[in-house]
């Protein structure tokens, strides 16, 4: 009977079952076998039937049988009537019953009084009555248990926790998995904070959209006028900066190849030990996946985002989806908001929106951002400001910086400064890079320094490159390679290739390499090129193949000339097409000198001239070499200097060679000054 007593413990859930319509005949008839029992004096029947007018809400009915029962010594129906007489208010008298049935072995009772005790402050005692219902296999005793240890910051909590786990309680499966989570950050920092931030769906976003920062467009910030490269033109500090490459490789201020000072075989230690720890934090990973699991399975709302968000991480998409479906159902707003972007990503734009207002009408900022950006980019701004202010009003500042983006595209400046402000002060680092990009587009080349500064020193890449830019504008070259050497050292891509001009410049090509690479790496075509020509000076002169003998393969500069060429660059196709050229390649030659022509290179259309001429094509040559000289190429003007004097048309030689004398360069000029003069005398004679 004592277990059926403890079972019937409703403390354990807070909720009291009511009567149903219709009552089952078999409960009927087993009731009145109890009451039977109960009238002829039989004190387990009278703790049972008490406990089932408990659970039915009949407490009048209730304690007058606990009470008889409690007096005959049944346990169970004394941690029932202190159930009981909680329900009803008197406390104090509640635990005195509890105490009585903890002190005669029900594990309930015991937990219940832990409780009691804790509520009131007296931590000694709510640990020892807890302590005696989890060693009896109390499931919720553990959990409590676990839960005062924790609050106390005491290590045995875990394992009370896992054993609550264990036992089916998913509240501490929950925390358990959160607290293996939080142990593998400790072991490797970086390995589980993905995750983490997954699970939060706050902050700027990640591959697995966890943490997003919607912006007005979804797009990076208008900027004044992107980076250019250095040695050419000096662009305007951005909102945001470049796509970003790979970091650049080994320890601050090391050369390739220098190693690390320090004992012998103390770097292949520290190997081994940061080795240790990822496999230590990848072990934990996985445990806390599996509870966070079991939490789930169990109808645990906040696992299943976590779990879901695990599973986005690793590209499990369609299973990461169902998890944020069954936390979103739940009520998880957070869930709603990551399901929202599952969908948006899945081309559902739709769906995506009904989930992210389920989410931001629960008070989600992060989904009200959303949503205010999929107005915006339909180009319905009221209602995209409206969301925006939503957020703000559900505490996300992120709101604040999409409504300054927003009156930005808007050209309304004074609002825009406004609303940057007000995300600023409250420590949004991009709303500071962005207000100091503002600043210096009105002139304020002052006001804006400080607030690049504080965003920078907060972390942002793209302020530390523009305040490069900015020290780099007033001949600072010093200061600006500081600034260009912390945006690159964190993978800003415009700043790896301002960093590789400047080494280039001071002769440390080892240095100025390793900087291109990343910044090539990083999808930079200017790069990319001055990597094909640092490459290319080192390049031995390649001897002819013997007859018979295969072409010689490409070598690496050739390879970074293409990816350049390929993205654009214009020098790039010139160089690739020269390449080609030599090799005997003419088809592929004309394709890049064309490509490069058209793009407006005059090197580009002199050579596609030359190409064209030799293939016995001189009239689409002649339109390519015009083309060439009316954009400044000397040597162009020359080769149609010649053309028209050997077709017989010495005025328009005449022209051309004067034109060829003012481009240059001075052989050109020399040349074309002595054709000029023929021609004059032709003329006259």
């Amino acid at each position: 009977m004592d277990v059926m007593g403890d079972k019937a413990t409703l403390l354990e859930t807070g909720r009291f079952a009511q009567q149903a319509d219709r009552e089952d005949p078999g409960e009927v008839a087993e009731e009145m076998r109890y009451r039977i029992a109960a009238e002829a004096g039989d004190v387990g029947a009278m703790s049972v039937l008490g406990s089932l007018l408990l659970r039915r809400g009949d407490l009048d009915g209730a304690e007058s049988l606990l009470r008889g029962a409690t007096a005959a010594g049944d346990r169970a129906a004394a941690n029932n009537l202190g159930v009981l007489l909680h329900q009803r208010g008197y406390v104090d008298e509640a635990a005195g019953w509890w105490r009585i049935a903890a002190v005669a072995g029900s594990a309930a009772a015991a937990h219940a009084l832990g409780r009691y005790h804790r509520e009131r402050g007296d931590e000694p005692a709510a640990e020892y009555w807890l302590r005696q219902s989890a060693e009896q296999g109390h499931t919720l005793g553990a959990y409590a248990l676990a839960d005062l240890l924790e609050h106390r910051g005491d290590v045995g909590a875990e394992l009370w926790m896992r054993t609550a786990a264990e036992r089916g309680h998913r509240e501490a499966a929950y925390r358990l998995a959160r607290a293996l989570d939080k142990r593998a950050e400790r072991e490797c920092p970086g390995e589980s904070g993905a995750r983490e931030r997954s699970a939060r769906r706050e902050g700027p976003r990640t591959g697995a959209r966890a943490d997003r920062t919607t912006t007005a467009t979804e797009k990076r910030a208008t900027p004044t006028e992107r980076g250019a490269v250095a040695t050419e033109k000096r662009g305007a500090p951005t909102e945001k900066g470049a796509a970003r490459g790979e970091k650049p490789g080994g320890r601050p201020g090391a050369k390739p190849g220098e190693k690390a000072a320090g004992k012998p075989g103390e770097k292949d230690q520290g190997k081994g030990r940061e080795k240790g720890r990822e496999k230590r934090a990848l072990s934990l990973l996985e445990e806390a996946e599996q509870w966070y699991r079991q939490a789930a399975a169990r109808g645990h709302r906040r696992a299943a985002l976590h779990l879901g968000a695990i599973l986005e991480g690793r590209g499990e998409l369609k299973e990461a989806g169902r998890w944020y479906l069954t936390s979103a159902k739940d009520g998880e707003p957070r869930a709603a908001c990551a399901l929202g972007f599952l969908l948006r990503d899945a081309g559902d734009t739709e769906n995506a929106a009904v989930w992210w207002l389920r989410a931001a009408q629960d008070g989600d900022g992060n989904a009200a951002n959303a949503l205010g950006a999929l107005h915006a980019e339909r180009g319905e701004t009221q209602t995209a400001e409206r969301w925006y202010r939503a957020a703000m009003d559900a505490g996300d500042i992120n709101g604040a910086y999409n409504l300054g983006l927003l009156c930005a595209e808007q050209k309304r400046t004074a609002q825009a400064d406004q609303w940057y402000r007000r995300a600023a002060y409250a420590g949004h680092r991009e709303a500071a890079n962005a207000l100091a990009v503002l600043l210096l587009q009105g002139g304020d080349a002052a006001g804006a320094e400080p607030w690049f500064s504080k965003a920078a020193e907060a972390g942002s890449v793209d302020a530390a490159f523009n305040l490069g830019i900015l020290y780099a504008g007033r001949g600072d070259d010093a200061a600006a390679l500081r600034w260009y050497e912390r945006a690159a050292a964190a993978g800003h891509t415009e700043a790896a290739l301002q960093v590789g001009t400047a080494r280039l410049r001071d002769g440390d090509e080892q240095e100025a390499e390793r900087h291109l690479r990343c910044a090539a790496g990083g999808g930079s075509a200017e790069a990319a090129y001055r990597l094909g020509t640092v490459l290319d000076a080192r390049r031995p002169a390649a001897a002819e193949p013997a007859l018979g003998e295969p072409a010689v393969r490409k070598t690496e500069c050739e390879e970074w000339y293409e990816r350049a060429a390929e993205l654009g660059h214009r020098r790039a196709q010139v160089r690739v097409g020269m390449l080609a050229a030599g090799r005997g390649d003419v088809v592929e030659a004309a394709r890049w000198y064309r490509q490069a022509a058209e793009a407006g290179s005059r090197n580009g259309a002199f050579n596609l001239g030359l190409l064209l001429a030799r293939e016995g094509s001189e009239p689409e040559a002649a339109l390519w070499w015009t083309r060439a000289a009316d954009a400044g190429h000397g040597r162009a003007a020359l080769r149609l200097a010649l053309l028209y004097a050997r077709r017989g048309q010495l005025a328009e030689g005449q022209r051309w060679a004067a034109r060829a004398v003012d481009l240059g360069p001075p052989e050109v000029a020399e040349r074309a000054a002595r054709l000029g003069e023929a021609l004059r005398q032709e003329l006259t004679a």
